[in-house]
């Protein structure tokens, strides 16, 4: 079992950057894969994000390459979700997820693991 919490989102201006931590506690974390997906109101979960158990493969959304980037530190068991350039469309509850099953690592529904959520409000 693996249990996820969500860190680092806050209320911040169009432009401003913020840095995402999950934090895993459980056994065998480094050895899955991660991914951040946010949502807001009324609609689905969306994918932004995912990385291999090593760090080494990263993919993403296409809306948001160059912006955003996800990171992973095995030694303290810790995702990270860097986002820059921020836009009030971020505006979202931004989840960590865990433990994919398959390769389709932008399907909400093959991960494992979920985080309560983090909210994150971009204001103009």
């Amino acid at each position: 079992q693996v249990q996820l919490v969500e860190s680092g989102g806050g209320l911040v201006q169009a432009g401003d950057s913020l840095r995402l931590s999950c934090a895993a506690s459980g056994r065998r974390f480094d050895t899955y894969g991660a991914a951040w997906f946010r949502q807001t109101p009324g609609t689905e979960r969306e994918f932004v994000a995912a990385i291999n158990w090593n760090g080494g493969s990263t993919y993403y959304a296409d809306s948001l390459k160059g912006r955003f980037t996800i990171s992973r530190d095995n030694a303290r068991n810790t995702v990270y979700l860097e986002m820059n350039s921020l836009k009030p469309e971020d505006t979202a509850l931004y989840y960590c997820a865990a433990r994919l099953l398959g390769d389709e690592r932008s399907n909400r529904n093959h991960y494992i693991y979920w985080g309560q959520g983090t909210q994150v409000t971009v204001s103009s």
